[in-house]
């Protein structure tokens, strides 16, 4: 087992055999009948690349993140709690998460997640209009947003203007058939990036095929 770039992510394999793991922060538990890896005493969970664009963007190489132990994150689509469960992980005790979304359905079982996770709080609303939770949601080191809307791009820019600290990281994962379903994927990705970067600066992007069709991943940097 080795640790990517130190991203508290970790693999096993190579190729189309890699398995990718966080270290479990709360042994013993599993909230997606995950498996587990036992190595040195130490609970490592599997995360499916497949089910999570953050550890597909890892896995198609990516620099940088932002998101380490003791950050303070902003996750923005949090739906069930999959991905945030394994960011949990690697924030750690010392790091806290704010995972929103919209759908009363998903955050029901989100909050079972956050429950079992003390690193973690649930929110119901819609991050459209971050001035609702404006007064909930403190400066943070990462805005991380996996949204599937028209408007993704401008909800996401929103949220980095009032919460994100100056140098913080945004993580954005975008589908471009929510954008522009005529359009070819990789157009919408550039004309994502000019917009992005007329306020931001871009510090990696990697598209998540074959992990995710039609899916790009950006990470910029607040000036």
């Amino acid at each position: 087992m080795e640790e990517i770039n130190k991203f508290k992510v970790f693999r096993i394999g190579k190729g189309k055999n890699t398995s990718y793991y966080t270290r479990s922060l709360y042994p013993k538990y599993r909230g997606f009948d995950e498996n587990i890896f036992r190595q040195k005493g130490e609970e490592f969970r599997e995360v499916d690349a497949e089910r999570s664009k953050f550890i597909a963007a890892i896995a198609k190489g990516l620099s940088q993140t932002g998101v380490k132990e003791g950050s303070v994150v902003l996750y923005l689509g949090a739906s069930h709690g999959y991905t945030p469960s394994f960011m949990s992980d690697i924030i750690g005790d010392t790091g806290f998460m704010f995972a929103l979304d919209f759908a009363p359905r998903v955050v029901r079982d989100l909050v079972f997640v956050c429950e079992r996770r003390a690193n973690m709080a649930p929110m119901l609303d819609d991050a459209s209009h971050p001035e609702n939770y404006k007064d909930l949601v403190p400066q943070v080191d990462v805005v991380f947003q996996d949204i599937a809307q028209r408007n993704q791009v401008e909800i996401f820019s929103k949220n980095c203007d009032m919460f994100l600290k100056q140098g913080g990281f945004g993580l954005l994962a975008l589908k471009s058939r929510s954008i522009d379903v005529t359009r070819k994927p990789k157009e919408v990705f550039m004309e994502v990036r000019k917009e992005l970067e007329k306020k931001f600066n871009i510090v990696d992007y990697r598209e998540l095929y074959p992990f995710e069709k039609d899916h790009a991943f950006f990470v910029i940097k607040k000036k």
